[in-house]
C-alpha cells in the first residue's frame, strides 16, 4: 500500500484501497446519475465524486465496502477532492480488512482495561465504587472499540477508551494540585460520562447516530442507566444524585447540551477536563497534517479558527 489519504497533496495521483464511509446518490445538471462517496482509510478522509453511474455501480459502491480505486486529488470550493478514473470492490484475494483502513487510538484497549481496573480498586466509597464496576462489567466490549464521536475529536476505533484514559490521566495531576476534590466522583464522572455514547452511536466502522440517539442523546441515556443500575444494586443515597448530576451537566451549558449546568464542584472540573482533552486531540490531529510555517484547515469545533504551527521546535 501507498501512503495513505491523509498524506496526499492537491494534484498528487491516488492508487490504493480505501472504506467507503459514506454514499449519497445525487443528479448531475445533464441529468445522469452520480455518487458522492466519502473514503477513508487509516490517515483521513476525503470526498469523492463518481460520475455517470449504473444502477448496478449503485448497488455495489455502499457504506462500508472496501474498495480499490486510482484517481487524482483536486481541489473544489477549496477542499481536497478525488476524481476517480478506476473502481473495483476488494476481493478475499486483496489481503485487506476493514481494520487495517480505520484510524486507531494511540492507547491500547488492554490499558483502558487496566487503568480502569486500578482506578475502581482505588475508590473509596462503596456506593460510586459498586456503580461504576456495573457499568464498566455490563459495557466491557463496546467501551474498548467505540469512538467518541462521529467527527471532531476521537472519532476513530478506540477513541472513547483514549478520550477517558487521557481526561483519567489531566484529572490525577489536579487532584495533586487541588487536594479538596473528591478523586472518587471526579473519576467516576470521567469513567461515566460518555458511555451513554455506545448507545447513541451505531458502532465502529460508519458510525452514524441510533434512533434512541437522536431522540434522546447520551446525556439523558446516560442518567436513566446510572438510576436503573442502582435500583438494580440496591444503593441509594446523594452518590447516585450527584453521579448522575455530573454526566448531565460534563457539556456545561444549555446550548451544549447539558440540561444543568455544573453545580457541584467535581462536576465543573469534569466539564473542564472534558473540554481540554477534546481541543487537544482535534487540535494535535489538524497540526500533525501541516508543516511548520502553515495554517491547519478550519476546526469547525473550534470556532472555525485555522491554527498556525510555528517553524521552531
Amino acid at each position: 500500500m501507498g501512503k495513505g489519504i491523509g498524506h496526499h497533496q492537491i494534484g498528487d495521483s491516488f492508487e490504493g484501497f480505501v472504506l467507503i464511509k459514506d454514499a449519497t446518490k445525487g443528479t448531475a445538471s445533464n441529468g445522469k446519475p452520480f455518487l458522492t462517496l466519502v473514503l477513508r482509510d487509516a490517515t483521513g478522509e476525503i470526498e469523492a465524486k463518481l460520475w455517470d453511474v449504473t444502477g448496478e455501480d449503485e448497488a455495489l459502491f455502499v457504506q462500508e465496502q472496501i474498495i480499490r480505486i486510482t484517481g487524482e486529488i483536486n481541489q473544489f470550493r477549496g477542499k481536497p477532492q478525488m476524481r476517480i478514473n478506476s473502481i473495483r470492490l476488494a476481493q478475499a484475494t486483496d489481503g485487506i480488512q476493514v481494520a487495517d483502513l480505520l484510524e486507531k487510538a494511540p492507547v491500547e484497549r488492554e490499558e483502558l482495561m487496566t487503568r480502569l481496573t486500578e482506578i475502581i480498586f482505588e475508590m473509596q466509597n462503596p456506593t460510586i465504587q459498586r456503580i461504576v464496576r456495573a457499568i464498566i462489567k455490563k459495557y466491557q466490549e463496546p467501551l474498548s472499540l467505540y469512538p467518541a464521536a462521529t467527527r471532531n475529536h476521537h472519532e476513530y476505533v478506540s477513541g472513547l477508551a483514549h478520550h477517558i484514559v487521557s481526561m483519567l490521566k489531566i484529572a490525577r495531576e489536579l487532584c495533586d494540585l487541588y487536594p479538596q476534590v473528591n478523586k472518587d466522583l471526579l473519576y467516576a464522572g470521567i469513567i461515566l460520562h460518555d458511555i451513554g455514547k455506545l448507545k447513541e452511536l451505531s458502532g465502529v466502522v460508519s458510525t452514524t447516530y441510533t434512533l434512541q440517539g437522536k431522540l434522546l442523546g447520551h446525556i439523558p441515556m446516560m442518567v436513566e442507566e446510572i438510576g436503573h443500575i442502582a435500583r438494580e444494586l440496591e444503593v441509594d443515597g446523594e452518590e447516585v444524585l450527584i453521579l448522575q448530576h455530573l454526566v448531565l451537566s460534563h457539556h456545561g451549558k444549555a446550548e451544549w447540551g447539558s440540561p444543568t449546568p455544573p453545580l457541584v464542584r467535581e462536576a465543573e472540573l469534569l466539564h473542564l477536563i472534558d473540554l481540554i482533552d477534546a481541543k487537544m486531540n482535534m487540535l494535535n490531529r489538524a497540526l500533525e497534517k501541516v508543516k511548520p510555517g502553515e495554517f491547519t484547515e478550519r476546526l469547525y469545533a473550534m470556532d472555525n479558527r485555522s491554527f498556525y504551527k510555528p517553524t521552531f521546535e
